[in-house]
């Protein structure tokens, strides 16, 4: 993969995890308010999209496991940030969100 082609793949997980955490914090905000079904709707939500993400840094990881030289790009290594730290946010979630139903 050239280096053009891993650009615009960053910049489409940064665009993918970014909007998945745009829907897990608007769950937690739902939870707070008591909104736990829409809260759980918002998850699904990110959920889906979030494996839209993994699934196009999986492509690119399978094509370098296969051999492909695949050039590095900053803008990868921050679509790779954005992705990990949403999936640690979606992780963290349902213990938030825990918390609200108890009180």
């Amino acid at each position: 993969m050239n280096k053009e082609k891993i650009m615009l793949l960053g910049f489409e997980i940064v665009a993918y995890a970014g909007d998945a955490r745009s829907k897990l914090l608007e769950a937690l905000n739902e939870a707070q308010n008591g909104n736990f079904n829409e809260a759980n709707r918002l998850i699904e939500e990110a959920n889906k999209i979030l494996a839209t993400a993994h699934n196009r840094q999986t492509e690119m990881l399978a094509k370098e496991a296969s051999g492909e030289d695949v050039a590095y790009s900053l803008i990868m290594m921050h679509g790779q940030d954005h992705l990990m730290t949403t999936v640690l946010l979606k992780d963290l979630m349902k213990h938030l969100i825990n918390i609200y139903k108890k009180n």
